[in-house]
């Protein structure tokens, strides 16, 4: 597990920022469910034979009732008890999306950790494949607004149960036949989970998995139309995909739509975006027979990503900062401080450290170090001339270099520097005393 720094706190926020104005445009609203849900939720949503249930999942038993909980290794799930538990889909079908923190015990990698966060989203309610092209368009403008171009899409349709089933038949067969080539994993999941054998890393069997039976070749006429009708949506669209047989999941109730966005360079483990149809799952969970798609994208995955780009220019830490000497100066630099902050602006008030309150030559240093456009400076003269000195710390568009500092009266000091902030120069400042 890992912190999360304020150096990386910018590229989060634009991240954050820039997915959740994206979705807000596609009409999806938040949900936020709890982090703990009881653990057959998640041994029923993801598969009792999968590793992350057999291996990853950090349960434990509430002591205080016996409860067997679990720290959500996912999203999806969470919402679908939610979905199902307040009816939300009464009125009609609902575009979600989520975002928080997911716990798995695997081995980390780069920008995989075990408590690792996720930014979703599930579409309910939905059966053609035209959320589904949603979904995927919503992805491609993310990437786009983030500067991402090295992401690609693969693309997949897994078709329905009985469709699985025949394919799932002759997979086994096949694999019977290739008994000495598969592995340890390979052999376990062989009549247990045997899809997941298509998805294999291992190189000496890549051959082998290359020449199994696909399940394209196994779709029925509902199937394909709803796969074809996805890539002509996406054709007309101009989003580039590449149809990938091997793409599959592994659970009964996911089917038709699988996508997933990779990259390659981050290593082995490329996919920073997974995402496809769980039609079935609401009526698993009890609920009413609801079809449903969504994606989860791993936000430190992306945000490697997004350093691959280069150091993005750090914000300012605050608009002004207020340096003061004198306990009177103190006491006025808090109040012109929370006027400040009543006027809408960023404010950081210079506050003493163990050594002292600092010279004004520290102070104006720590000031020009926060970034903030103005330094805003009160000492015993200020004070007894109900004056504050206004230092302009940045080129501010419409001064001259003679004019970097001023002393401006306490009652129009804030309007002083928001009209400097925003280039108003429009208003009388007669009261204004120009230092060169």
């Amino acid at each position: 597990m890992n912190d999360i720094l304020p150096a990386d706190a910018p590229l989060w926020e634009l991240f954050e920022n820039t997915a959740e104005t994206i979705l807000k445009s596609y009409g999806y609203q938040k949900i936020v469910t709890p982090i703990v849900e009881e653990t057959r939720l998640f041994a029923r949503a993801i598969g009792a034979v999968t590793d992350i249930v057999e291996k990853e999942m950090y349960s434990f038993e509430d002591s205080m009732n016996g409860d067997q909980l679990t720290l959500r290794p996912e999203g999806t799930a969470g919402v679908v008890r939610a979905v199902i538990e307040h009816n939300l889909v009464y009125e009609g079908p609902k575009r979600l999306w989520y975002k928080g923190p997911m716990f798995r015990h695997e081995r980390p990698q780069r920008g995989r950790y075990r408590q690792f966060f996720q930014f979703g989203a599930e579409a309910v309610g939905f059966a053609g494949p035209d959320i589904d092209a949603e979904l995927i368009m919503l992805c491609r403008r993310l990437w786009d607004d983030l500067g991402l171009s090295n992401v690609r899409l693969e693309l997949n349709s897994i078709g329905n149960a009985e469709e699985r089933n025949r394919h799932r038949a002759d997979l086994i067969a096949y694999f019977e036949q290739h008994m000495d080539v598969l592995d340890a994993e390979a052999k376990r999941r062989l009549h247990s989970n045997p899809l997941r054998i298509l998805d294999t890393k291992n190189p000496a069997m890549q051959e082998m998995v290359n020449g199994a039976p696909q399940l394209l070749s196994y779709l029925g006429e509902e199937s394909l139309a709803h796969f074809n009708g996805l890539k002509k949506l996406l054709d007309r669209n101009n989003v580039q995909y590449t149809v990938n047989p091997r793409l599959v999941r592994g659970l009964d109730y996911y089917n038709r739509t699988v996508f997933e966005w990779v990259t390659d360079e981050l290593g082995s483990q490329g996919t920073i975006c997974a995402g496809g149809r769980y039609d079935p799952l609401i009526e698993t969970f009890g609920g009413k027979n609801t079809p449903g798609v969504g994606f989860a994208m791993g936000i430190e995955r992306i945000v490697e990503l997004m350093k691959g780009l280069g150091e993005p220019a750090q914000p300012s830490q605050c608009d002004v900062y207020m340096v003061h000497q004198g306990e009177e100066a103190q006491m006025q630099a808090f109040i012109l401080a929370e006027r400040f902050r009543d006027a809408g602006l960023d404010v950081v008030l210079h506050c003493a450290t163990p050594s002292g309150a600092g010279s004004f030559k520290s102070q104006m240093k720590k000031a020009d170090a926060s970034g903030a456009a103005f330094a805003v400076i009160l000492g015993d003269d200020e004070v007894a001339n109900s004056v504050a000195a206004v230092k302009s710390l940045r080129a501010v568009e419409g001064q001259s270099g003679e004019q970097q500092q001023a002393s401006v009266p306490f009652d129009a000091v804030v309007d002083h520097v928001v009209d400097a902030i925003i280039g108003a120069h429009d208003h009388d400042h007669d009261h204004v005393h120009y230092h060169p």
